[in-house]
């Protein structure tokens, strides 16, 4: 993907920011239980969260007595945060880029990136986030892959008529992916500054209506930056589709990898810091219903 493409992916969240609060389901309960408690995430805890989105994570989160500070670069993003957050006295939401965010170094105890950390700069990424941490803190990053393959799906092959007619990109070649075929980003946590990462992984299977699966697909960035007229083609086609042929409902199976690694080492710190001037140096099952969606989860 092009620099600009992604620039391009990356802003185009904060367009629909009250849509993708309202399709974008929360993270399994289970993930979250596994999250709190390798992270010792409690009351008091000093919490991190990059790109929170409208709080899909940062919810179950605050509910647990963290305080949580929620970087997110979107201001309408944001914006709906704070709403749906305003009853969590502990819980800032800051309107801020986090390639370029200026604070205390070592002023968290976990810092979280929830289907974000990819949208971040790989050059700096993982360093800000370990210049962030005390010791002996936590970096945890969730990576999400919608509709992964679970045997047979005879919704994606008929859908792909859609996408080749309205979707430019599409590349009739690819196939879907199962979650074997799902890597998840375990070198990418892997540096100086962090000890050995610990893995679990979570497979949702969520069953649709054709206003769900759409509009859960409207917040997705490779559609969000189609043209208009085949975005509305594309959704429209598959809304179709799913009324049509499958009686109006659909089973999509999604993936979640949380990733961990614990903050080992603060000793090259103060050597580091002159070349890093962005930085202050101040003093199990679970079913949930979300709207048409119904959700099944498992580790």
């Amino acid at each position: 993907m092009s620099r600009d493409r992604h620039q391009l992916r990356r802003d185009s969240f904060d367009s629909v920011a009250e849509a993708y609060h309202e399709a974008r389901p929360g993270y399994p309960e289970p993930l979250v239980d596994e999250l709190v408690s390798l992270a010792d995430i409690r009351t008091g805890t000093r919490v991190l969260e990059i790109g929170p989105g409208t709080g899909q994570l940062s919810g179950p989160l605050a509910m647990r007595g963290p305080r949580l500070t929620a970087v997110e670069r979107g201001s309408r993003l944001a914006d709906v945060a704070r709403r749906a957050l305003s009853h969590f006295p502990q819980v800032e939401v800051v309107t801020a880029d986090f390639d370029h965010w200026v604070t205390t170094p070592g002023s968290f105890d976990v810092v979280v990136a929830a289907t974000s950390f990819h949208w971040l700069d790989p050059s700096t990424r993982l360093e800000r986030c370990a210049r962030l941490l005390r010791p002996g803190g936590w970096l945890a990053i969730v990576q999400t892959r919608w509709g992964v393959a679970r045997g047979e799906d005879p919704f994606f092959a008929a859908s792909q008529a859609c996408y080749a007619r309205w979707d430019p990109s599409h590349d009739p070649a690819r196939g879907q992916v199962g979650p074997g075929d799902v890597v998840a980003p375990l070198d990418e946590l892997k540096g100086p500054d962090f000890g050995d990462v610990i893995h679990r992984r979570f497979l949702c299977e969520r069953r649709h209506d054709a206003a769900s699966y759409c509009g859960l697909l409207g917040t997705f960035s490779d559609i969000l930056v189609l043209e208009e007229t085949r975005r509305a083609g594309l959704l429209g086609c598959l809304s179709k589709l799913i009324v049509d042929r499958f009686g109006g409902r659909i089973v999509r199976h999604d993936l979640y990898d949380l990733c961990l690694v614990p903050r080992i080492t603060a000793e090259r710190d103060d050597a580091r810091a002159s070349a890093w001037p962005f930085l202050a140096h101040a003093a199990s099952t679970t079913v949930e219903e979300r709207g048409r969606t119904e959700t099944e989860c498992q580790e």
